[in-house]
């Protein structure tokens, strides 16, 4: 072969190779960004929903007062971070407090009444548990209070919550359907009031939630109501539009519902919701 061919077919090689090694890491670069691309979303399916950690305050009705405790460290240890702290009172109090704009993030009350009345200040409530009422009566039961129209007998010092309470109002209410009349000592302000002065002595009997003389242990004795003759109290949760906490508040009011948060209700004697 000439020369002159040997020139040109080495020229010829030498400008296809040139060509070919920009096409071959344009399809290498292709491949990566294929491959990344492909890589994103999976690790976007993996990034965890949970909200940013807050500090809530969630107001409470008073008859929670023992179990949210209980279930206030469950999710403080399930959601690392996040601070919940209760503010009890009876339910009016705490609607109330909601009225006038005290700084909160949920409100749980023990009666779907008052939560009702609140529909412009909080988000759609969810039953979280119900209860019924006992009676408390003193230590060893020395007037031997055995059912509900016993508490009629003047010489039995009563005392119950007062009508605006939700368990005042559901005493009136089993009350009145028995035709009982009573005249209590004293009206409370919510139910732990009243435990407590059948517990201190200073009344002989009260009515109160089956939940609140769990922990009395023989400070009172307990006097059960047929269900025929009861009232089932349920208590709602909510989220509160003031919070600026939303995404938080309404994660703890969701968990509630949740088979932990029932299991710790229920192992306190509360009635699944």
């Amino acid at each position: 072969m000439s020369p002159i061919l040997n020139r040109r077919s080495a020229f010829a090689a030498a400008l296809t190779a040139a060509l070919l090694v920009p096409a071959l890491a344009a399809c290498g670069s292709s491949d990566k960004k294929d491959t990344g691309a492909a890589a994103s979303p999976s690790a976007g399916a993996s990034t965890s929903a949970e909200p940013k950690a807050a500090n809530l305050t969630v107001l409470a009705a008073s008859s929670l007062t023992d179990v949210f405790k209980t279930a206030g460290a469950a999710y403080e240890k399930a959601h690392p971070g996040t601070k919940v702290t209760f503010s009890f009172a009876g339910s009016q109090e705490l609607a109330a407090q909601v009225k006038q704009g005290a700084p909160a993030d949920a409100l749980v009350t023990a009666d779907t009444k008052t939560m009702d009345g609140l529909k412009a200040e909080t988000d759609d409530p969810a039953i979280i548990a119900k209860n019924r009422l006992v009676i408390a009566a003193g230590k060893g039961n020395p007037f031997k209070v055995d059912e509900l129209k016993d508490l009629a007998d003047t010489k039995i010092k009563v005392v119950l919550a007062a009508p605006e309470v939700p368990v005042g109002r559901y005493s009136k209410q089993i009350l009145d359907a028995q035709k009982i009349e009573v005249k209590p000592v004293s009206q409370e302000a919510n139910v732990r009031a009243v435990l407590s002065k059948v517990e201190l002595g200073e009344a002989d009997a009260g009515l109160v939630y089956k939940t609140d003389t769990i922990k009395s242990g023989d400070k009172v004795s307990v006097v059960d109501i047929p269900d025929a003759e009861n009232a089932v109290a349920s208590y709602p949760a909510a989220t509160l539009k003031s919070s600026k906490n939303a995404e938080a508040a309404a994660a703890f009011v969701a968990w509630l519902s949740t088979p932990e948060a029932q299991k710790i209700l229920q192992d306190a004697g509360f009635q699944k919701a």
